[in-house]
């Protein structure tokens, strides 16, 4: 391993050992060591017989306004939330299209709708299930890889931790071992980033060249949290009532991630409310027995595992509210044992027992039985084991017999601890959330801190290699994805459109949708908002059929709207449709049915039953308004790094940008505007936008609409 202070060295060293022609791998999401990245970027700028790929996905950016009016609001809190992140070089590039000849960014993910009129960018994002990155990646001939990392020295051992993001690294970086080609793996050293344990840690020499600057210690990109609508409260509070207990939970970023997570905590922690909750909007009556079948709608008693290729901060809350707190072990025998009831994590004084009985020790502990049980806590420590006897610290010995009365008492009395070791609640392939996530994580305890085992997403999304302990871990497992549509049929469109345009990319989902149908009480819920607007107009996002798709119509499961439920693996296809058009919005369900009879794939007398016929949003907005005057579903469940005043103005320009879509309604708007003249109420506001005072046409033009929307929202 090389240190340097400087990361043009060590470009210049990297481009000695690999060459002019330089395939740059580096993480998705928050780990890309930019200091680094934007080094070989400048490099290749200056010299143009440097060819430059960078592989990766995901790329984040400090936020830029797609008008003069979103930048100025954007000016009010960017360098309170994003401090001293460093935008990548090529990134600025690309969203320009000034990206040089000699530099190409291949990307399998992209922001959601950041690319959909970039052409360059579309033409080269590569289609890939996230377990197939590395293969992929590794295909296109890496021969750089660089990631940001965290830094310990741990019982004198200088230790890494790719923390964030292990997540295609360690897979990776075992192919480009045998590669047969010169390779560089470079770190770049980031100590605001969390030190995470379990796979994520690896020893210096993982890293040939290592950034460690502590000026160059940038604030770790944490994207503030988005207000969740109370349609999407809904999906989340169907979503919740699927998670069985004793179980294993997937879920996303984002508002709809949010939501869900929101209603969980509801569940367990406020029960009677949840209840109330789910009566007052005749949930039961309606999706009873999909919950009674699939979920469940009482507090948590054993708890939840985590799995996720994307630690989001809702495991923060869940682990906080006592929801997350179901231990799995990576050892098969324990993990059996523990899934047939026989032993508990907080072990009885039978453990040995009935280990033996089920074959995993022998009567006559040996040196092997002896370490598998002080490895796994079953034994105390501060024991030994010599010529086949157990030592204790004072001298005295006996002979491990289990058949033995008096030696098994012993072994009970004085050898037992009261535990099990190396448990662990969550599983995450990287993580990104806001500030306050990566705070937690940096002060949580040691101990607790374990409990988070950062790894491959090899092992995470799919059973395949691990698939014995996998399918163990995975009880009860609830895999709870977001689509943009789904089709009468049951397929769902979820990273892009039909004439090809990429909306953000493949991920996970299909992994998890997959390994839900081989897990016997596995489910995957895809859920979506069931209505959205395009230029101006309603349509509806349950649709007879799609150009593309994303999940094939075979590994259909559940599908959830903010009206309700569709359980719909292993239905006909008129059961299918039934079943959607049941939680559509009311106002496409006739056309959607209509369209069905054509076509013969419903019976020509079916008719909507009444119960599902008034879908809504008045359907819910009554029974939620009802609830957030007692402070329930607020826009932002779990607080917001933006200020009061920004959430008003973003909340106006939300509603602006929509009037755009529909020049009646923007023509409205302004209308409206022109006979407005400030209050002192909205000096604050204006002040902040720059528009107090206009000081030309378009200025004022902004300061009139704007006025609107704060009338309209009651400011």
């Amino acid at each position: 391993m090389k240190k340097f202070t400087d990361e043009f060295k060590i470009v210049e060293e990297v481009i000695q050992k690999v060459g002019k022609t330089i395939v740059l791998g580096t993480p998705l999401g928050a780990g890309k060591s930019n200091h680094i990245i934007n080094a070989f970027y400048q490099k290749a700028i200056a010299n143009p017989t440097i060819e430059l790929t960078i592989c990766t996905g995901l790329t984040l950016q400090r936020p830029k306004g797609g008008s003069d009016l979103e930048q100025r609001f954007i000016n009010m809190f960017e360098e309170r939330i994003f401090g001293d992140y460093p935008d990548l070089d090529y990134e600025l590039a690309r969203t320009t299209n000034t990206l040089p000849n000699n530099i190409k960014v291949i990307e399998f993910y992209f922001p959601p709708g950041k690319f959909i009129k970039n052409n360059k960018a579309q033409q080269h994002y590569i289609s890939s299930n996230y377990t197939h990155v590395v293969r992929d990646m590794v295909d296109r001939k890496i021969n750089v890889l660089t990631q940001m990392v965290a830094h310990k020295t741990i019982n004198g051992e200088s230790l890494f931790s790719l923390s964030c993001n292990p997540d295609v690294t360690i897979d990776m970086a075992a192919l480009l071992e045998d590669c047969g080609y010169p390779v560089a793996m470079i770190a770049q050293v980031n100590q605001n980033l969390p030190f995470m344990y379990g796979e994520a840690v690896v020893k210096d020499d993982f890293f040939e060249y290592v950034l460690d600057d502590s000026s160059k210690y940038y604030k770790i990109f944490g994207p503030p949290k988005m207000s969740v609508s109370d349609a999407d409260y809904m999906i989340g509070l169907y979503c919740s009532a699927l998670v069985k207990d004793d179980g294993e939970l997937q879920i996303g970023i984002g508002s709809l991630g949010d939501s869900t997570v929101y209603n969980l905590l509801l569940r367990h922690q406020q029960n009677d409310v949840y209840q109330q909750i789910l009566k007052d909007l005749k949930v039961n009556d309606k999706f009873g027995k999909e919950i009674e079948l699939l979920g469940d709608t009482a507090p948590f008693q054993d708890g939840l595992f985590g799995a996720t290729e994307m630690l989001v901060d809702g495991f923060m809350h869940l682990y906080k509210a006592g929801i997350i707190k179901k231990k799995v072990y990576d050892n098969f025998q324990l993990q059996y044992l523990i899934n047939a009831d026989l032993i508990e994590a907080d072990f009885k004084d039978d453990i040995l027992e009935v280990l033996f009985k089920n074959r995993i020790i022998r009567n006559r502990l040996t040196q092997v039985d002896f370490n598998f049980l002080q490895e796994w806590g079953i034994l105390k420590e501060g024991l030994t084991f010599e010529d086949d006897l157990i030592c204790f610290e004072d001298g005295d010995k006996f002979r491990a017999i289990l058949d033995d009365a008096a030696s098994l008492n012993t072994l009970k009395t004085k050898c037992l601890g009261s535990s099990l070791k190396h448990g662990q609640m969550m599983h995450g392939g990287f993580f990104l959330g806001p500030e306050e996530f990566y705070q937690w994580l940096r002060d949580l305890p040691e101990e607790e801190k374990k409990l988070i085992n950062m790894k491959s997403v090899q092992k995470i999304n799919q059973l395949y290699g691990y698939e014995m302990i996998n399918r163990l871990h995975r009880k009860n497992a609830r895999f709870i994805n977001s689509c943009m549509m789904t089709t009468l049929s049951g397929a769902a469109v979820s990273d892009g459109l039909e004439d090809g345009k990429v909306v953000s990319g493949v991920g996970g989902q299909y992994n998890f949708v997959a390994m839900a149908q081989e897990l016997p009480d596995g489910n995957s819920i895809l859920n979506l908002r069931s209505t959205r607007f395009e230029k101006g107009k309603l349509k509806s996002n349950i649709i007879p059929f799609y150009g593309h798709i994303t999940i094939p119509r075979h590994l259909r499961d559940i599908v959830v709207t903010e009206y309700g439920i569709a359980f719909i693996r292993g239905k006909t296809d008129a059961e299918i449709i039934k079943a959607l058009l049941n939680i559509t919005d009311s106002q496409f369900q006739e056309e959607l049915l209509s369209w069905a009879k054509k076509v013969g794939k419903i019976e020509a007398d079916y008719q909507i039953p009444a119960l599902y016929k008034n879908n809504t949003p008045a359907s819910y907005l009554s029974v939620l308004k009802k609830y957030k005057k007692e402070n329930f579903y607020q826009p932002f469940p779990f607080g917001t790094a933006l200020s009061k005043k920004e959430i008003k103005i973003g909340k106006a320009l939300k509603a602006l940008k929509k009037d755009l879509a529909s020049k009646p309604a923007l023509i409205k708007t302004i209308f409206k505007g022109l006979f407005l003249s400030p209050q002192p109420q909205d000096k604050e506001l204006l002040e902040a936008m720059q528009l107090l005072h206009p000081k030309n046409m378009q200025e004022r033009l902004y300061q009139k609409l704007l006025l609107a929307k704060f009338r309209a929202f009651g400011y």
